[in-house]
């Protein structure tokens, strides 16, 4: 129902023809983000679910993927770094029921999940309509941050910050999704927040705004940009989008920097109908998530090709 012919988040496959639900199948592997192995699961099994919650789908199994250099680093790094992500899938209703260990010279961890989606109620890319607006749930920045942990520069607060973001799980975002009618959604993860919302306008074939001064930013995250820390994945996002993007304004080369930054464990990016814009907003920030209207969907027209996307430095992020 769902492949990856337009980079969705998940594929989506019908099992029986009775049934009114379908699987949701996913998996990621990450490198570790932080030094603590137990957050380093958790992180890891946080951003494997999140495909399943941005397709509009509840995660159900997972099976393990563990990747550990043993004649380096001691096994019990190894069960901790795999209670961390007990502990998510825990609180996430999800059975780890299985997996598979592989030696290797870094330690890496991942999911591959199996979850259920109502087959009328799938957040497919192709779902979106010009006049929605964009709504992100969390904050931006966990690629830079997380260089600046790994660089041993970063803050207490800003890595407590960012692991905090990192090891909230979207299934709370999903839900108030839904109460606002949201049929199109996709999860913020590697492509950075405007490669994932060019798959969104590539499948309902659409453009976009993004009012640059809205987005919502991690403690300490533009300043290391405009320090230097950007990860090599942001840049090579940048390279890939810039031909589709059109400045609107003064740019500020560390905000386009943050909208392009490789994010692990990201939030969501919802389309949503104008008029339960704000009432979507609320909710999430009631939930204590830092969500923030950041731009609108357009119907392509003239120079405005499918795809494009106007970054607007002008306008304020109330407006």
């Amino acid at each position: 129902m769902v492949g990856n012919e337009l980079a969705d988040d998940a594929a989506v496959v019908r099992f029986a023809d009775d049934q009114r639900t379908a699987l949701v199948l996913t998996t990621d592997v990450i490198t570790p983000i932080v030094d603590d192995p137990r957050t380093f699961g958790a992180i890891a099994a946080c951003n494997a679910l999140s495909d399943v919650y941005a397709m509009g789908g509840r995660p159900l199994y997972a099976l393990s993927l563990a990747f550990f250099p043993d004649g380096v680093l001691p096994l019990a790094v190894l069960s901790e770094i795999l209670a961390g992500a007990a502990e998510v899938c825990a609180r996430a209703g999800v059975a780890i029921v299985g997996g598979h260990t592989v030696r290797d010279a870094e330690p890496k961890l991942g999911l591959a999940v199996t979850g259920e989606v109502d087959r009328d109620r799938i957040l497919a890319n192709t779902n979106a309509a010009a006049g929605q607006v964009l709504v992100l749930t969390k904050a931006l920045g966990t690629g830079v941050i997380g260089s600046a942990i790994r660089g041993d520069r970063a803050s207490r607060s800003e890595a407590a910050a960012a692991i905090a973001s990192m090891t909230t799980l979207n299934a709370g975002a999903l839900e108030a999704a839904r109460r606002h009618g949201v049929k199109a959604a996709t999860d913020v993860t590697g492509f950075g927040l405007l490669g994932h919302l060019r798959n969104i306008l590539a499948g309902s074939r659409l453009a976009a705004r993004i009012t640059m001064r809205a987005l919502p930013e991690l403690p300490g995250a533009l300043n290391r940009i405009r320090a230097g820390t950007v990860p090599g994945g942001t840049q090579a996002n940048l390279r890939f989008l810039e031909s589709s993007l059109r400045r609107v304004g003064l740019e500020d080369p560390a905000l386009t920097l943050l909208a392009c930054d490789a994010q692990t464990s990201g939030g969501l990016l919802l389309c949503v109908d104008a008029v339960e814009a704000a009432a979507l907003v609320a909710e999430l920030r009631a939930q204590g998530l830092p969500a923030a209207a950041i731009g609108e969907l357009l119907a392509p027209e003239g120079e405005l090709a499918v795809g494009s996307m106007i970054l607007d430095f002008e306008r304020a992020d109330d407006e």
